[in-house]
């Protein structure tokens, strides 16, 4: 059985003449946490919006879960979990709402909403503002409930686009914990991140500069490979 969850052969995404995504070819293992690393402007959104089906893609074929990213979009959307960079629940429902609202969204029974609401409340301790409007929420706060109900309905992948962005080091820690527990969950996580000292958390990590991925591998092989003590040192390398 192929255990990858992920395959992708010469992706391309044109706006124009502009080229955001070039030719990138990679694939990502089941329970694997993929970074997916570069500076802002990489290209890393572009990538994500197309293995997610949001975007069609120029050229080059890829397939999440088993779906064709350009053919089967509605399969793929059902078998996949997915958090914005721009944060993707409703200020304006409160948080019990919110998961009530994206379980019927990823056709959970009715059973089935009431009970992963309250599993999810209670994992996460937030009984005491079940009812407050998600716009009231600390930041922090609002990022762990967003993954939390990215892979309410168990997907096969998540994709998280840079999930940590503008949070605090403790809040980014204990947003990795909740990534660890998903993985030991069997869900692969595909993340985005322009933060290079997250690599360190992730089994296999790619490198994108303007729209290439440049490197792909292990922390440890991309370290040894490119002569590096960390990921920034590897990132200029790369980057020059």
């Amino acid at each position: 059985m192929d255990n990858k969850v992920i395959v992708a052969k010469d992706l391309t995404k044109k706006f124009g003449n502009f080229t955001a995504v070039d030719h990138i070819t990679f694939d990502v293992k089941q329970g694997e946490i993929f970074g997916f690393l570069g500076a802002n402007g990489a290209g890393k959104t572009t990538a994500i919006k197309m293995l997610t089906g949001i975007l069609s893609s120029t050229s080059g074929i890829a397939k999440v879960a088993g779906y064709d990213i350009n053919k089967e979009r509605n399969e793929l959307k059902k078998n996949i979990g997915y958090m914005s960079q721009k944060f993707s629940l409703y200020e304006d429902l409160t948080l019990k709402e919110n998961i009530r609202f994206y379980g019927g969204i990823y056709g959970l029974t009715k059973k089935q909403i009431v009970t992963k609401t309250g599993e999810l409340i209670e994992r996460l301790r937030l009984s005491h503002i079940e009812n407050t409007l998600i716009s009231e929420i600390p930041l922090g706060w609002k990022q762990k409930i967003a993954f939390s109900v990215a892979i309410l309905h168990h997907p096969k992948i998540v994709f998280l686009d840079e999930p940590t962005s503008g949070v605090d080091p403790i809040t980014r820690r204990q947003f990795w914990n909740l990534i660890y527990e998903a993985a030991e969950d069997g869900i692969t996580v595909f993340v985005t991140t322009h933060y290079m000292d997250e690599a360190e958390y992730c089994d296999r990590i790619s490198m994108m500069v303007q729209g290439k991925m440049k490197a792909i591998g292990s922390l440890h092989e991309l370290l040894e490979k490119y002569n590096a003590k960390d990921m920034d040192e590897v990132f200029l390398k790369l980057a020059r």
